[in-house]
């Protein structure tokens, strides 16, 4: 029997356009932004990177995983939610996903906005100026290589 071989890409985002951010609660622009850049799929009912990402904008100092963990239980019990997803395995996964795209980093264990940083800052300088930009590159080298 053959193998077929996986095509792994070394980076990836999706970008989404949706109407305004006009008149929406914290937790529903946090959920707008996570589905802008493909952290969330739409129809998605597992949404709990929604909650982790508003935890840390909310949090006042650097959390570790257990707290984060804490404070999405409660703010999705405040919220009605499902306690879907909640698993401390699945939280830290969520958190990677949020450590790869540059909006949180790891100091000592616990975790924060990059650099406490506004999130449009993080997204011009980390995402849009780096990410994207070295996706694009790659991409344009892909076009002038097939002739």
């Amino acid at each position: 029997m053959t193998s077929i071989s996986k095509d792994i890409p070394l980076s990836e985002i999706t970008l989404r356009k949706y109407e305004r951010p006009e008149n929406l609660d914290k937790r529903e622009l946090t959920r707008k932004l996570c589905l802008s850049i493909g952290l969330l799929q739409p129809g998605d009912s597992r949404d709990i990177i929604v909650d982790i990402l508003l935890t840390l904008i909310q949090a006042k100092s650097p959390l570790t995983s257990k707290q984060i963990e804490e404070n999405v239980i409660n703010l999705r019990k405040q919220n009605n939610l499902p306690l879907k997803g909640i698993a401390g395995s699945n939280i830290r996964r969520q958190i990677k996903r949020l450590k790869d795209i540059f909006i949180i980093e790891n100091i000592n264990n616990k975790y924060r906005i990059t650099e406490n940083e506004t999130l449009s800052n993080i997204f011009t300088e980390k995402i849009e100026k780096f990410y994207i930009r070295s996706i694009l590159e790659r991409v344009q080298e892909y076009f002038g290589a097939v002739k």
